[in-house]
């Protein structure tokens, strides 16, 4: 590996993905760890690990170890990073790379103490943090350094953030705990209440992305979902169309519009103008929920659009931002602590 190697972090709540500057992104895997119970051994990282949810034994639990875009196990978190980092970089002791992770905007102090702290235990040399929208503008390919502002909501698997960014900085911002993850719960809890029938959130996301949509405009899809019947404990198949789905995610799809509303009403009037005809962004993987672009659209008027390779926008902005390294380091994130 090279002295000057450079690695962007996307460490989201669902997915893990790593970009290293030249090669582009070389790693995309589910954020879980399967863990004996018992000893806390890590038995299996990523897509092995994501395999194991809601099918092994007692002794062994499949654990996210990020939840709301945050870490809620330091220590498995840590462990997944070291995993995935040596992967992609090699285990060398000599030559570590300059990390830079992305995180949702509005954490705590104690939470980018423990993302850092995480990343350097991990193999890191130099710990940049960048706020999520920040990336996500970034890598949809805008240039945030200039005056205008430009809008972008980030949707990913345990928060959507949403901000107007300009001069390099995040001018308004908020971040909800309403996103991929919630609209795979009220998928089950739908399910459950209309059908009696108790399904998995791997059943629950597979429903989302194949037939979900966000506006009634969408062409009508049907699948066949197959769960528990709560009744008669027996398994039960129920054939499920996207107006259901629709039905399911009204709430979270509420929340979120009305969470882009408080932020355009706290945006000052010059930038609001700007993104009025520049247009909002949409980055994420939630971002391929059919209609989710016309339904925002319709909510505030103004022209909407899906970022090319939305999912990969977070990861390609984290790690093309080290290129903007001197705009970072000054910003709130980075002020007090860089971790040279």
């Amino acid at each position: 590996m090279n002295f000057s190697e450079e690695v962007g972090i996307d460490l989201g709540t669902a997915n893990v993905l790593i970009f290293i500057n030249g090669k582009g992104i070389v790693l995309q895997e589910p954020s879980v760890v399967a863990v004996n119970k018992d000893t806390r051994e890590i038995l299996a990282v990523g897509s092995e690990a994501k395999r194991m949810i809601g099918r092994t034994p007692g002794n062994i639990s499949a654990i996210r170890p990020l939840r709301d875009g945050v870490i809620s196990d330091y220590d498995i978190t840590e462990k997944m990073l070291q995993y995935f980092i040596g992967r992609t970089c090699g285990t060398s002791r000599f030559f570590k790379p300059r990390i830079i992770v992305c995180v949702p905007s509005g954490v705590t102090e104690v939470e980018k103490r423990a993302v850092k702290e995480a990343a350097l235990q991990a193999g890191g040399r130099t710990v940049y943090l960048i706020e999520e929208p920040v990336a996500a503008a970034i890598g949809a390919g805008i240039d945030i350094t200039g005056p205008e502002g430009v809008m972008v909501i980030d949707i990913g698997g345990g928060t959507t953030d949403i901000a107007v960014i300009s001069m390099g900085g995040i001018v308004t911002s908020v971040s909800v705990k309403t996103a991929g993850d919630k609209f795979d719960d009220h998928i089950v809890k739908y399910l459950r209440r209309n059908y009696n029938l108790f399904i998995g959130e791997r059943t629950a996301e597979k429903l989302k992305k194949e037939i979900g949509m966000a506006h009634k405009g969408e062409e009508i899809m049907t699948s066949v979902c197959k769960g528990r019947d709560l009744v008669t404990g027996l398994p039960r198949n129920v054939e499920i169309s996207s107006e259901e789905i629709l039905e399911a995610l009204e709430e979270p799809l509420d929340e979120i519009c009305e969470a882009l509303h408080g932020v355009l009403e706290k945006t000052p009037p010059e930038l609001a103008a700007d993104v009025g005809e520049s247009g909002i962004i949409i980055t994420g993987g939630g971002a391929y929920l059919r209609g989710l672009d016309r339904r925002i659209q319709e909510h505030t008027g103004i022209r909407t659009m899906i970022a090319e390779d939305a999912d990969f926008c977070v990861a390609k902005g984290t790690g093309a931002a080290l290129k903007y390294i001197d705009v970072i380091s000054r910003n709130s994130l980075n002020r007090r602590d860089t971790y040279i």
